[in-house]
């Protein structure tokens, strides 16, 4: 075959073969296609695998060092309790109190030795007792003192007081003499921790101290006994000896003898003050001093000590003056006494530490917080000798003065303003003190007191026909105080020096002049015209050689403000002509009739001074020498007034009064008043006269003018009749 031929055929077997091989070709790429992107699926299976065997092995080590860190904190913590509970344990064994803990069902599951030490020997007290058990064992074994009850009530009791919701501390005795107080306290889960805690040596103690307060309680009683007794037993010759004294003192004496007579009245009364002030500080140091509020007159109480220490003033030259708050009531409740007994200390001081100038007394005062209240300012003011700054402390001590040159000659205990801190304190208030050394000092104290029902001041009621009011006074501080004083009057007052720098010294019958005592000789013998009235201003009495101008009345300073008032309220009104002439002696009131007075006293001495105090007064004086005869007296002729005794035989002054006050009240009599007149000091004998029926109380010595007081009182119109002298 040629070649040509079998070309043909031989191209198409190579390109079928070509052909079938590329089918091949192709099928294979395909079949390597699909083994490639099988094997890729398969490596990213294997990839996601080990990824995810990685995370597991990664939250594994996690865990597994988690677990390790709570093993060993478990570990640490277990430790911690353990260690924690061990010390706790040992605490408690440590202190010699008992502990011990019950559970819900009041069975122990815990106690320290000091709680099991008292039932050593008893083996069924252990770890699950009963409570109830327990207290049963301790009474029946006799471990515990049952203080007389028997053993089922005590029992029943402390098991009672168990379910108790709120238990008060329980303080028992055991047979050796110790005593254990029990606290208990239930837990918020039920529990009930008990504490036992020995008490032994705070009992001892206690008794100690309770055997102490008694034996001080009656050495404090014994002391204020003493003081009492010895206050009375040297109050009664002291009576006679500054009565009499006050009595040979108005007798007619050479001046040698008047010397030695003061010297006399200055040693006792200094010897009082003495006694006084050491009974006082001795009741306030054992706690006995109390106050007594009662209405008063504070105006009146600063003018009575002012008027008492007048005569020590004027013998000096001092001029006492009082400057009381013109808006402030006069009548408030307190204790009057203790409020004077401060003033007369400050004053006192005042005038003895005072050689020239004046002392004044100030009272301001303002509403308190509390209605119907006042805080009282009182100012004592002097021009005296003064007290160094380093020393205004320490004469607030006892026993404490100033110790220079200046004050070496003033004679004291040491203890008046000691006294007046501690009695301004127990008033609530506080003391200061201002001071310049040779100019003088003012001694302050502020208490708050309520106001007393009808204790304002009353609106002013002056005539009309008032003209000019001159003040005519050298002492510029008093002439400034008589000022205010009519300024707040509604008054205009004009002040002068002296006679000298008045215009005229011929006044108009309707002007009012108020001049001092030292001016009246320089006023004209015959002025062309008189004043209404001319007031004299004098420091105590007046002077027996004064002559008085016309219209002339003495003016006592310091006065009180509705003194001043009624003076003024009460000037006849002035007329022109002439005054009537006097009626004659016949037409004149008849005298009054005489004071019927009963008195009490055992002591022949005391006697015989109330005859020589009352025998100026013109009345019917009667004496019983005891009470018996007091209420025999009372009986056969009813008195106006009785003043009794207290302590006299076969029957004393408080159980005489009872006795008339009983009788008065059975046949429907006005009560008389009747007086005590004691030695004894005291707010426990004060409170046992009043229960009495005694309406006042004098304390011996006795004064004169205290005695006239209360005669006064039931006289008619108040004028108390004077015996004319033979």
């Amino acid at each position: 075959m040629q070649t040509t031929e079998w070309f043909p055929d031989d191209l198409r077997v190579r390109l079928a073969a070509e052909r079938a091989m590329e089918q091949k070709q192709s099928e294979l790429a395909e079949a390597n296609s699909k083994i490639a992107a099988h094997a890729r699926q398969l490596t990213e299976k294997v990839i996601e695998s080990r990824t995810e065997i990685a995370l597991v092995k990664s939250e594994a080590e996690t865990l597994r060092d988690e677990n390790t860190e709570v093993r060993h904190d478990l570990q640490r913590a277990q430790s911690a309790i353990q260690i924690a509970e061990r010390r706790l344990w040992e605490s408690l064994e440590t202190i010699e109190d008992g502990f011990a803990v019950f559970d819900t069902n009041n069975c122990l599951i815990a106690a320290n030795r000091a709680f099991l030490a008292p039932f050593q020997g008893l083996e069924e007290i252990q770890i699950g007792v009963p409570f109830a058990r327990i207290v049963r064992l301790a009474a029946e074994e006799g471990l515990v003192d049952l203080e007389g009850s028997s053993t089922d009530d005590w029992i029943a009791e402390m098991v009672a007081r168990w379910n108790l919701d709120d238990r008060k501390p329980l303080t028992i005795r055991f047979f050796n003499d110790t005593f254990v107080r029990i606290i208990e306290r239930r837990t918020r889960d039920g529990d009930m921790v008990l504490l036992v805690v020995d008490m032994t040596e705070t009992m001892a103690r206690a008794r100690e101290l309770d055997d102490a307060r008694i034996k001080a309680e009656a050495a404090s009683r014994a002391k204020s006994a003493f003081l009492a007794n010895m206050s009375h037993e040297i109050r009664t010759p002291m009576n006679g000896v500054l009565a009499m004294t006050e009595l040979l003192g108005e007798s007619d004496l050479t001046a040698d003898q008047r010397l030695y007579l003061d010297t006399i009245r200055n040693s006792g009364e200094a010897l009082l003050v003495i006694i006084n002030d050491v009974l006082d500080y001795s009741r306030i140091e054992a706690g006995k001093l109390a106050l007594t509020p009662a209405p008063f007159d504070l105006e009146k109480c600063v003018n009575d000590v002012m008027l008492l220490l007048q005569p020590s003033a004027r013998e000096k030259g001092i001029d006492l003056l009082i400057d009381y708050d013109m808006f402030l009531p006069t009548g408030f409740v307190g204790d009057q006494g203790r409020i004077r007994q401060v003033l007369t200390n400050l004053v006192g001081n005042a005038v003895k530490f005072t050689e020239a100038g004046h002392v004044l007394v100030r009272v301001v005062g303002l509403p308190a917080i509390e209605a119907g209240h006042y805080r009282i300012h009182i100012v004592v003011e002097d021009t005296g000798i003064g007290i160094p700054e380093d020393m205004r402390q320490h004469i607030f001590g006892e026993f404490n003065q100033v110790e220079d040159q200046m004050n070496r000659s003033f004679d004291g205990t040491g203890l008046g303003l000691a006294i007046t801190k501690r009695l301004v304190g127990l008033m609530g208030g506080e003391v200061w003190l201002d001071s310049d050394v040779g100019k003088g000092s003012s001694f302050g104290f502020h208490i708050t007191l309520p106001a007393a029902r009808g204790g304002d001041v009353p609106e002013p009621d002056l005539p009309d026909w008032l003209g000019q009011i001159s003040i005519i006074d050298p002492n510029h501080v008093g002439r400034a105080l008589v000022h205010k004083q009519l300024s707040a009057l509604g008054l205009a007052p004009e002040v002068f020096d002296g006679l000298g720098d008045v215009p005229e010294t011929a006044w108009s019958p309707r002007d009012v002049v108020f001049i001092a005592a030292s001016l009246v000789a320089e006023i004209p013998t015959a002025p062309t015209a008189s004043p209404a009235a001319m007031f004299v201003l004098c420091q105590g009495p007046v002077a027996p050689d004064m002559d008085l101008p016309p219209s002339g009345q003495v003016l006592t300073q310091p006065f009180l403000r509705h003194q001043l008032r009624d003076r003024l309220a009460n000037l006849p009104t002035p007329v022109v002509a002439d005054p009537p002439p006097e009626p004659p002696l016949a037409e004149q009131a008849p005298p009054q009739t005489r004071l019927q007075v009963l008195a009490a006293e055992d002591n022949k001495t005391n006697q015989l001074v109330l005859k020589k105090l009352l025998s100026a007064y013109d009345i019917d004086l009667r004496i019983a020498e005891n009470g018996r005869e007091t209420v025999a007296a009372y009986r056969e002729a009813r008195p106006d007034i009785l003043f009794t005794d207290i302590s006299m035989p076969l029957m004393d002054g408080k159980d005489a009064a009872r006795e008339i006050r009983a009788y008065e009240a059975a046949h429907g009599l006005d009560p008389i008043p009747i007086v005590a007149m004691t030695a004894h000091a005291g707010a426990e004998m004060a409170a046992e006269i009043t229960a009495a029926g005694i309406d006042h109380c004098l304390t011996k010595p006795l004064r004169r003018n205290d005695l006239a007081e209360h005669l006064r009182s039931v006289a008619p119109e108040g004028e108390l009749p004077i015996r004319e002298t033979e």
